[in-house]
């Protein structure tokens, strides 16, 4: 399994490197293009905030290189997010392989207390029969931490609720994603790193 993973200021990856470890893969971490390219399988990882991500992204040509890639693509937090159409935070420019819009959590006044914003901690997703979720059950707990989550698309393949539901994960063509944490979310995550490996 030839892994890479996209090299860009998205924060720290340890926690992924540690999953794919105990699943047996050592991913090169890479931001060129011929190395990505070269891939059987990209995970696109992100913590933080989408303007200076893109922007970063953008100065080094690697949005055109991701949006190029033909082999199976994994966006994880505000990767999943980059790869949407727009985001709220700080008004940015994505990079549209996903028709969505990534708006933050405003709960009403009468609802704060009862939904912090951010979005930290378990909470249950709702997934469709897809392979990214194959051998798991329909409904299962997953680790979040994020202000800002995708609204709902044809593109939606499963979905939380907090606030109102939203798209906890994505898929169009090549390109999967999740704006959760896999690689924080025990068995059932290492399921779906498994399952996007086996694509």
């Amino acid at each position: 399994m030839n892994l890479a993973i996209v090299r860009y200021n998205a924060g720290n990856i340890q926690s992924l490197l540690f999953a794919l470890d105990r699943l047996g893969v050592k991913p090169v971490i890479s931001d060129d293009p011929d190395v990505l390219h070269g891939a059987d399988k990209v995970i696109f990882p992100g913590v933080g905030e989408a303007r200076s991500a893109m922007t970063y992204l953008r100065e080094r040509g690697l949005d055109a290189v991701i949006t190029s890639l033909k082999q199976p693509v994994f966006g994880i937090c505000v990767g999943m997010q980059l790869l949407c159409a727009h985001s709220e935070e700080n008004d940015t420019t994505c990079m549209g392989v996903f028709d969505a819009r990534i708006r933050r959590f405003a709960p009403r006044m009468e609802e704060r207390q009862r939904f912090k914003v951010p979005h930290t901690g378990w909470n249950t997703l709702s997934a469709t029969q897809h392979p990214l979720f194959a051998n798991l059950p329909t409904e299962f707990y997953v680790y979040y931490v994020h202000s800002y989550a995708a609204e709902l698309v044809p593109e939606t393949i499963a979905t939380t609720d907090y606030v109102q539901p939203f798209s906890g994960g994505l898929q169009k063509g090549n390109f999967y994603a999740v704006q959760f944490h896999p690689e924080k979310s025990g068995e059932a995550g290492a399921q779906i790193l498994k399952n996007f490996l086996e694509l």
